[in-house]
């Protein structure tokens, strides 16, 4: 009896085994047509992605919507490479059974994803919204710099120090976000004090004449020189001139600003105070405060 259980389960094993090999050279070339497709669909879409690019840069001038056009591209040229690489491997299923399956997949995906595809949504809605462009120089969550690229899951910052920071659509398209090349001019202020004693209407002339002196300050719109409070010890003005928004241009001009005011103050003798501290001191013999602090009054 043993002997007979052991060569039916034997036998059993055997055509189990058959049946497996056989289904696996049914399958091989399906699967061999469907890693030759895959390989080709890297090539192709390469292809699609250079050509799009060509496309994009003839006839579109926002660089954020080139930027979509290419890479809808390039994953729409994935996902047809797949899908026909899914037939391929698995001829029985039909395209119907496909994508319901795909359907019910997406689901499942989409709860164990959901980052991705937020921060994928926040891409496309970043780039069609264009509230800031390749380039530009933006603030966002305390990064500072200038965008370099725009992809469908994050954005990278290159940091004036050269630093890249890669920040998830998501966290972009949500925060606030200061875009400081929106505009083709930018303002900065800058604070003087002069002493009291200075005649206040020559030190406004002196100061704006001293700033319209440097040459990469804009014209137009004018620079302005507002005496704003009377310090500690001095009385403090507001110069404010415009410049080209670039951060490089701006902290440049920044420099030469300081130079030409502070020479134009010496030469006109203007005196830009130290702050002034003035200290007291009494006879504590005399006044006996100390001494007369927690004694009850006298009856």
């Amino acid at each position: 009896m043993d002997a007979l259980f052991d060569e039916s389960l034997v036998a059993s094993v055997r055509e189990q085994l058959a049946e497996l090999l056989v289904q696996a050279i049914a399958i091989l070339p399906g699967l061999i047509l469907a890693i030759v497709v895959l390989l080709l669909t890297r090539t192709f879409a390469n292809l699609v992605r250079r050509a799009t690019r060509k496309v994009a840069n003839k006839t579109l001038k926002s660089l954020s919507l080139q930027t979509l056009l290419v890479q809808t591209g390039y994953v729409g040229a994935w996902a047809t490479g797949l899908l026909v690489a899914c037939i391929l491997a698995f001829p029985d299923v039909g395209v119907t059974d496909l994508v319901a399956l795909l359907g019910l997949g997406s689901v499942a995906i989409g709860f164990a994803f959901q980052d991705i595809f937020k921060n994928f949504l926040s891409g496309i809605l970043l780039l069609l919204q264009e509230p800031f462009s390749l380039r530009d120089e933006i603030i966002v969550e305390g990064f500072e710099g200038t965008v370099e690229e725009i992809a469908l899951r994050a954005t990278s910052i290159r940091t004036y120090t050269g630093e890249l920071v890669v920040v998830p659509n998501s966290i972009v398209f949500t925060s606030p976000v200061r875009v400081k090349t929106d505009k083709p001019q930018r303002r900065t202020d800058l604070a003087i004090g002069v002493d009291y004693n200075t005649p206040l209407p020559m030190a406004v002339e002196t100061m704006l004449t001293a700033v319209n002196s440097v040459e990469e300050v804009r014209s137009m719109p004018s620079a302005e020189v507002d005496i704003v409070e009377f310090g500690d010890s001095s009385i403090n003005l507001l110069v404010r001139y415009w410049t080209i928004p670039q951060q490089k241009s701006v902290r440049r001009v920044q420099t030469q600003v300081i130079l030409a005011l502070k020479q134009a103050c010496d030469e006109a003798d203007i005196s830009i105070p130290y702050p002034i501290r003035t200290v007291y001191h009494f006879d504590q013999e005399k006044y006996a405060d100390a001494s007369q602090l927690g004694t009850p009054a006298a009856n």
